[in-house]
């Protein structure tokens, strides 16, 4: 990925949860599958393929293409409800039990921005919606929210243009990411540890 291109609005939940797995997969495009993307992928499934219904005057877009020229961001938000009132609403899914992840809400924050740049309309609510639980978990568009999306979206411009990969977490995260073989959290903060060991060793100031 360019460091000129637009940011993928995944990047921006890659980057909340770990700095390092979005280096892995925008900057050096490298991706692996484990038992929770593919739970992601089965979730997907339905609102991957482009389409539309309506419910009770609700028309709910699917897999709908969205952008920011002001952020530079583009995408696709899995469904886009428009209701009779005018309002937008989007909703974003996820393979897991219902419950509160702030890198899932600056995703569908960003999607939001996308949406009232696009429409010109502002979006003050969106959902996740859990497929493992069969839920909505309703999520207010605040300003905090809108303000981590700028930053999340500088942090990773940074990051492009700099080129180089954050270090890894080496931390909880790392059971669950499909990316550990690749990124080998451990033996990247035991090669740092030692580099910082030695730096003190042999850093005349330090004796």
């Amino acid at each position: 990925m360019d460091a000129t291109d637009p940011i993928m609005l995944s990047a921006l939940q890659h980057w909340s949860y770990c700095p390092r797995q979005c280096g892995l997969i925008h900057l050096e495009q490298a991706f692996d599958e484990n038992v929770h993307t593919m739970r992601g992928n089965a979730a997907h499934e339905w609102v991957d393929e482009p389409g539309y219904e309506t419910f009770e005057g609700v028309r709910a877009e699917r897999a709908l293409p969205v952008w920011s020229d002001r952020l530079r961001l583009i995408g696709k938000c899995d469904v886009v409800e428009f209701h009779p009132g005018g309002s937008i609403y989007p909703v974003e899914y996820k393979h897991g039990k219902k419950r509160e992840k702030t890198h899932d809400d600056i995703q569908l924050a960003a999607q939001a921005m996308c949406l009232e740049e696009m429409t010109g309309k502002v979006n003050t609510h969106g959902a996740i919606y859990h497929h493992g639980s069969r839920r909505r978990r309703e999520v207010v568009i605040t300003q905090e929210l809108r303000d981590q999306v700028k930053e999340t979206v500088s942090a990773i411009r940074a990051m492009l243009d700099f080129g180089k990969l954050p270090p890894p977490a080496n931390d909880a995260r790392c059971r669950e990411c499909s990316l550990k073989e690749i990124c080998q959290p451990e033996a990247v903060a035991e090669r740092a540890a030692q580099h910082t060991l030695l730096e003190t060793l042999f850093d005349p100031e330090a004796i």
